[in-house]
């Protein structure tokens, strides 16, 4: 599919005119063969991994269809793990637009139950997609996503208007011991949400660590070179500029704020629990047979 890369000031801004770009993804349908509902899942800075397989499976065992959305490929990007201005998580978001777009037209999806779900970067877009005023910029028309999923997202940005989402359900998924991303942002956001009345749940783990659903984990791994972001406490301010709220100053990421070194872990009790989550509450907005 057609899409576009933009800079962070451009994606607020509503710029059109990013850097052309084709990029893919896969299909996978399950063996039901009317039209189906779909979730698009969105990877994170590894790229498409182990766990976006996993959940593709998981997805397809209740019937639903899975779109497994690769942001990186196309973009010549191989991961951002330890340089994440490669690509503005902001541009996923027109990514993920871009998807639904596509998918809404395909014959064997239903078009008015399509939702997107995602994984740390991949995460942040699947939250942040749920904004009106970026659907508005940058959504397909005619036809928006009937859920939220977001896993272990980054919530350290405070964007104008964020508190305006869609009405559809929001569920985030996060552990408590992430030193990666930290869970603590996700939590003031959340309540922020709830107090405008908006359909959102935050869903804690104790003890999980970021990725705490990827296998290929299985022991934790402290990765000394992943650049993080958890002392930069950012907000957007009119003209499409993010200000780091320590510094008063335009945030870059050479901000002393910006460190590295963050764990990844499994961790098998959380991965079944959210599974068994997800799932049920799929079956629930989609209306399928148990």
């Amino acid at each position: 599919m057609e899409t576009v890369t933009l800079t962070d000031k451009q994606f607020l801004t509503g710029a059109k005119n990013g850097i052309p770009v084709r990029i893919g993804g896969e299909l996978r349908l399950p063996r039901d063969l009317s039209r189906v509902p779909a979730v698009i899942l969105i990877h994170g800075s590894g790229g498409v991994g182990a766990n976006v397989d996993r959940w593709a499976q998981e997805l397809n065992d209740i019937g639903v269809a899975a779109f497994l959305l690769d942001c990186f490929t196309g973009r010549g990007i191989v991961q951002t793990i330890t340089d994440q201005s490669q690509l503005a998580s902001l541009a996923m978001i027109v990514d993920a637009y871009r998807a639904l777009d596509l998918l809404s037209k395909h014959a064997r999806i239903d078009s008015s139950q399509v939702a997107v779900m995602g994984f740390s970067k991949g995460g942040f877009a699947a939250l942040y997609a749920s904004l009106s005023r970026f659907r508005q910029m940058y959504g397909p028309a005619g036809v928006q996503f009937s859920a939220y999923i977001p896993f272990y997202p980054s919530c350290y940005t405070t964007y104008i208007d964020d508190e305006q989402v869609s009405d559809r359900p929001i569920r985030i998924f996060h552990g408590t011991a992430d030193d990666y991303v930290s869970i603590e942002p996700c939590r003031n956001y959340v309540e922020r949400l709830r107090r405008a009345g908006k359909d959102v749940q935050l869903t804690e783990y104790a003890g999980a660590h970021h990725a705490f659903d990827n296998l290929l984990y299985s022991k934790p791994l402290y990765l000394p070179d992943a650049v993080t972001t958890n002392q930069c406490p950012r907000e957007e301010r009119p003209g499409g500029i993010i200000v780091n709220l320590e510094t008063g100053q335009r945030f870059t990421w050479n901000d002393a704020c910006v460190t590295r070194g963050a764990t990844v872990g499994y961790d098998s009790l959380a991965t079944a629990e959210a599974t068994k989550a997800v799932k049920a509450f799929l079956v629930s907005i989609f209306q399928l047979r148990p």
